[in-house]
């Protein structure tokens, strides 16, 4: 199966690929997103979705939001109707991967057809604005005091990439992530009201589901998991620039349903290449704080392939996998 996709991306990708003499144009495209409103999926879907319709790209789009099962839902649903939705176009990112090696779900993206990965979003360590925590050194500091006082709220499954990134963090610091109380919530927009509330001290998240809330003085990010600071948010130090090597960024791209059409999967890799070329795209992800992560074929599919690998061999390394 894997051999036979491959062969025939060799097919679908000529070299006009994002500079073909007549631009690529979709009627419809459907984003199943699988997980409720205000994460980092659903952020993801429209900000694509209003950058093609105000670019030209697509005439219609759609949404529709499918959480539970750690994402498992939406899968399961693109596969089992799959015949239906020729025109769909599901939203994910690492997760996909990681709660795939968890058994979360008995699929994998080798049951979906890849696209395209489009963007990548830096992850980030988020406080209230009242919070007594300030900086990531406080956080360290009451980490090593009593790891139970403080409570760490993620949009998704314990053991996924929220829970994976702060657990890493704290590892390199010298805190036995093992410790962390990691509060699960469905999607980002849910943990984010989990911290307003006062249920959570700390939030793990994408930079792009707390960007707007921080510019708006309601939060505080104390540190980022990006190789160096971002313009979107200058005043916030890296990990990396604190002295602890971890440097992360979770990517969100698109598949298809399996036995999507060849014609409309090269027409679906042709528009979001030329997307990301596009000044309504660039808006769109100023805004969010996201990085271009295009990928798209073999290049994609490889890619997936050995992020497994690395992400098995992290989630081993602390204790979320069995050997």
């Amino acid at each position: 199966m894997i051999k036979a996709y491959l062969a025939l991306l060799l097919l679908l990708l000529p070299s006009c690929v994002g500079h073909c003499d007549e631009p690529p144009h979709l009627d419809r495209i459907h984003f199943l997103i699988p997980a409720g409103p205000g994460g980092g999926w659903d952020g993801t879907a429209r900000g694509v979705g209003e950058a093609l319709l105000k670019s030209g790209l697509v005439t219609s789009i759609s949404y529709e939001n499918l959480s539970g099962g750690g994402g498992g839902r939406a899968i399961a649903k693109l596969i089992e109707t799959a015949s239906r939705q020729g025109d769909t176009l599901m939203v994910n990112s690492t997760p996909i991967v990681v709660r795939s090696l968890q058994k979360i779900f008995p699929q994998s993206f080798r049951d979906l057809t890849p696209i395209a990965s489009v963007i990548a979003d830096y992850g980030c360590f988020v406080v209230r604005k009242d919070s007594p925590y300030s900086t990531w050194g406080q956080i360290i500091a009451a980490f090593k005091a009593d790891a139970r006082q403080i409570k760490v709220a993620g949009g998704s499954v314990r053991g996924s990439t929220d829970h994976l990134v702060i657990a890493k963090a704290l590892q390199a610091a010298g805190v036995d992530p093992r410790q962390v109380r990691y509060i699960p919530y469905d999607g980002g927009g849910r943990a984010m009201t989990g911290l307003l509330t006062g249920e959570t001290q700390l939030l793990s998240t994408g930079l792009s589901e707390a960007l707007d809330l921080a510019s708006a003085g309601v939060v505080k990010v104390i540190a980022t998991t990006a190789p160096a600071r971002l313009s979107e948010i200058e005043s916030v130090p890296t990990l990396k620039e604190l002295g602890y090597d971890l440097v992360f960024a979770n990517w969100r791209g698109f598949f298809g349903p399996p036995g999507m059409s060849p014609e409309r999967i090269r027409t679906s890799i042709e528009i979001l290449a030329q997307l990301i070329q596009t000044e309504e795209f660039e808006l769109v992800r100023a805004r969010n704080g996201w990085v271009v992560l295009f990928q798209s074929g073999q290049d994609f599919y490889r890619f997936l392939e050995q992020q497994e690998r690395d992400i098995g061999r992290m989630m081993r390394d602390l204790g979320f996998l069995k050997s």
